[in-house]
């Protein structure tokens, strides 16, 4: 059995990173997506909580007929020697990781397992930078997340939130 596990902040969840889990799928019997930088939310580039997040992606898979995942929410540690023994204190066993970023890469090279880049799908477009821009400037944002993170917005003023956020940015400044 393989169990893969792939983080990623999910700022929000949108179709890039629903494709890459398709796609991910399809080689893993398991996927174990870890929520990062769980303990951040409120901000313009973390707007979101864990749980919010969580929300957004399990409705978002639960609607593509996918279930072989276990969501963990993974707060930041700042002390890179002990970050992968705290991940493996969260997750259930996996033997793959799943990453673009070089530090990821590099952590758990260095703890044995075995590391592969994620596929990147129309990056320019899904990203969740794109994603909250255009929340913030008004534009249609919609059309880059699936219909399962769209609902969860609406339920939780995600939209008015980021706004709001966004304005108090530029006040403190």
């Amino acid at each position: 059995m393989i169990r893969a596990l792939v983080i990623g902040r999910f700022q929000p969840f949108h179709l890039g990173h629903l494709s890459m889990v398709k796609k991910v799928i399809e080689d893993c019997d398991k996927l174990i997506i870890g929520i990062g930088s769980a303990q951040f939310s409120h901000s313009t580039s973390n707007p979101f909580t864990a749980g919010e997040r969580h929300l957004m992606i399990s409705r978002s898979l639960e609607d593509e007929d996918i279930f072989d995942y276990y969501l963990i929410p993974i707060n930041d540690l700042s002390v890179y020697s002990e970050w992968v023994a705290h991940v493996e204190s969260l997750t259930p066993p996996f033997d793959t990781v799943l990453s673009n970023n070089p530090l990821t890469q590099r952590l758990f090279q260095e703890k044995g397992y075995s590391v592969r880049e994620v596929p990147f799908f129309n990056r320019k477009e899904y990203s969740g930078r794109e994603v909250r821009r255009r929340m913030i400037a008004g534009e249609n944002w919609q059309e880059l997340v699936p219909g399962g993170v769209a609902e969860v917005m609406d339920e939780i003023k995600g939209v008015e939130r980021i706004r709001q956020i966004a304005r108090a940015d530029r006040y403190v400044e």
